[in-house]
């Protein structure tokens, strides 16, 4: 029998560390969904004992609080540098990128009760923005809150569909379509055909628009400049 030679090298491991147990819950979020996350499938992707994770994490919450923190990192800060709506607009946009990427965190974001700086961070600068544009108190709270119902409720349903991106409803829609022949349903008939089967379709362009309504709405809940 061969004998392992005195003094050569143990194989290499890769050392667990807080960013790695962190890096491989965000990829078993993303890949299985938040409730796929557990103390046990997150040891065993690491291939290592569940009580080797509480020496970086004390519990599961704390690895929850940890990806809220990572995913508003991801997320652009609203600044002083442009006007309120472009500043709302790029946030909008910014977090809705950050959903795609995580859909679980849409329902994850606003339910943890120890905010970590990122966290904080982006809320501070945002209502900066909108108080700094001359909302009040009042209407900066009613402002945030119809934005992010927006975000996140768009998130929600676009995640939920069967299909994303340009031109690909029609693999959904256009059987759909065949079961109106009755006639008993001609705008629905009407809104396929006219509009989510032309060519170019994109159920995320909606994003924009919605946002464009949204945006539009509150400039006019600002006092009118002083004469």
């Amino acid at each position: 029998m061969e004998t392992a030679e005195v003094g050569a090298a143990a194989p290499e491991r890769n050392p667990l560390s807080r960013g790695r147990v962190l890096g491989m819950a965000v990829a078993i979020a993303d890949n299985s969904g938040i409730a796929a996350l557990t103390m046990r499938s997150l040891a065993q992707e690491l291939g290592v004992k569940p009580m080797s994770l509480y020496y970086y994490f004390p519990n599961k919450g704390a690895i929850l609080d940890a990806l809220v923190e990572l995913v508003f990192s991801e997320v652009s800060l609203p600044s002083e540098a442009g006007s309120w709506q472009s500043e709302m607009r790029s946030r909008a946009v910014s977090v809705r990128d950050a959903l795609r990427r995580h859909p679980w965190a849409t329902g994850l974001l606003e339910s943890r009760t120890s905010p970590g700086p990122a966290t904080l961070r982006h809320h501070e600068a945002t209502l900066g923005v909108l108080r700094r544009a001359g909302f009040s108190v009042a209407l900066t709270a009613h402002a945030y809150a119809l934005l992010d119902s927006y975000i996140y409720g768009f998130a929600l349903q676009e995640a939920a569909l069967p299909f994303r991106g340009k031109d690909t409803a029609a693999s959904v829609t256009a059987p759909i379509v065949e079961l109106f022949s009755t006639g008993e349903y001609p705008y629905m008939v009407e809104i396929a055909t006219e509009h989510v089967l032309k060519p170019g379709y994109d159920f995320g362009d909606e994003f924009e628009i919605g946002l464009s309504a949204i945006l539009d709405a509150l400039s006019r809940w600002l006092p009118e400049p002083a004469g």
